[in-house]
């Protein structure tokens, strides 16, 4: 007999890699990805016992995943970071893989607008089902989609042209 734990282990060992791509889109730092995802499925497993039984456990570890990097990005000692020397930007080769410069340029996005794109372009969610998850109206979630994907444009054409 399948158990609520059990359910609960079997989506966390089937879904924590395609959790991980999605978090590593969010917050483009590997090791905060794998933190995020650890914070998301701890939420998920508590969620799923205090609940009992969840409808839909792929939409609810997937709309945890997304407001829990959202409060991360709030919290006042993310917006600080002290450095000992200032940082060089490395510029971009002629060679440089065009992956790394769509996830630099998805990192400057807001919040938000980085959120929609993951979901609507990466996890393939309709505008509807987005909205849904995000708790957006639909046409915030378009806004959102198109002033992100201008803003990637923009740093993909800058990007190039240093190339």
């Amino acid at each position: 007999m399948v158990t609520g734990d059990d359910a609960l282990r079997a989506f966390v060992e089937g879904r924590r890699t395609a959790l991980f791509r999605s978090a590593y889109l969010l917050c483009g730092d590997r090791d905060e990805a794998e933190d995020l995802v650890q914070t998301t499925l701890v939420k998920v497993v508590l969620g799923g016992r205090r609940l009992g039984r969840l409808d839909n456990l792929e939409a609810y570890a997937r709309k945890t995943l997304v407001n829990t990097f959202i409060a991360a990005r709030r919290r006042f000692w993310r917006r600080e970071h002290a450095y000992g020397e200032l940082p060089d930007r490395a510029s971009p080769t002629a060679d440089a893989d065009t992956g790394l410069m769509v996830r630099a340029a998805l990192a400057r996005l807001t919040p938000k607008q980085r959120a929609v794109l993951v979901l609507r372009y990466w996890e393939d969610l309709s505008v509807e089902a987005t909205a849904e998850l995000l708790g957006m109206r639909v046409n915030t979630v378009k806004s959102h989609a198109a002033r992100g994907l201008a803003a990637l444009r923009a740093e993909m054409r800058e990007e190039m042209a240093w190339a």
